[in-house]
C-alpha cells in the first residue's frame, strides 16, 4: 500500500476534540497494521509509521523514533516534523524517561515536566511511548510533539502502544504513565 492513510485531510496543527482524534486513529490502524505487514526491518517499519501517523495525527508537530544507540542513549531515527536532537540521554527530557521508565509518558504541558528538552520552542504536549523487540528489549521510543497543550490522551496513548507492540512483537515493559 503505497497511497498512504484513507482519512479527512487535516491542515497541520489540527488539534480535534479526543473523541474525533481516537475515531481517526482508529480509523488508521487497520490501514497502518496492512503497510507494514510482513515487513522485519526495524528502519523500514519505523519510517513508514512515522509517515502514517504524520498522517493521521494532525495534531503533532513532530512524529518520529529515536532509537537505543548505547545502554543509556538514543539517536534521532525515521521521523516527520522539523529538525529534532540528535541524541539523549536516558537521564534527560521525556524520551529519556520514557527509555529509563520503559513506559509511556503522557505530558499535558511540556513545560511542567522537570528536565523536558525544548528541541522545539512551540512544542506544548508530548507523548512518548516505548518500542520492545520479540524478547522485550527496549529499541527505540516513539516520540509525538504538539503545538497545544493537552495534545494526545490517554486512549491515544493506549492504542498506538497496543500498534507499536503488534508491529515489532514487543513482549516487555509496562504501559505506565
Amino acid at each position: 500500500m503505497s497511497e498512504g492513510i484513507f482519512l479527512p485531510k487535516l491542515e497541520r496543527g489540527t488539534l480535534l476534540p479526543p473523541s474525533e482524534r481516537v475515531a481517526r486513529l482508529k480509523d488508521a490502524l487497520p490501514q497502518i497494521l496492512a503497510a507494514v505487514a510482513g515487513e522485519r526491518d526495524e528502519i523500514a517499519l519505523e519510517a513508514t509509521l512515522a509517515c502514517l501517523l504524520w498522517e493521521t495525527l494532525a495534531q503533532a508537530n513532530w512524529c518520529g523514533f529515536y532509537r537505543r544507540v548505547a545502554e543509556d542513549e538514543l539517536a534521532v531515527g525515521p521521523y516527520q516534523g522539523g529538525m529534532g536532537c540528535l541524541r539523549i540521554s536516558f537521564d534527560r527530557g521525556v524520551c529519556g524517561a520514557c527509555a529509563r521508565t520503559q513506559t509511556l509518558q503522557l505530558v499535558p504541558d511540556v513545560h511542567a515536566f522537570p528536565g523536558h528538552i525544548s528541541c522545539d520552542d512551540a512544542t506544548r504536549s508530548e507523548l512518548v511511548l516505548p518500542v520492545f523487540d520479540r524478547a522485550g528489549w527496549l529499541i527505540a521510543v516513539l516520540d509525538l510533539d504538539c503545538a497545544s497543550l493537552d495534545g494526545f490522551c490517554r486512549e491515544e496513548a493506549e492504542l498506538l502502544q497496543a500498534l507499536l507492540y503488534k508491529v515489532f512483537e514487543g513482549s516487555g515493559g509496562g504501559t505506565g504513565s
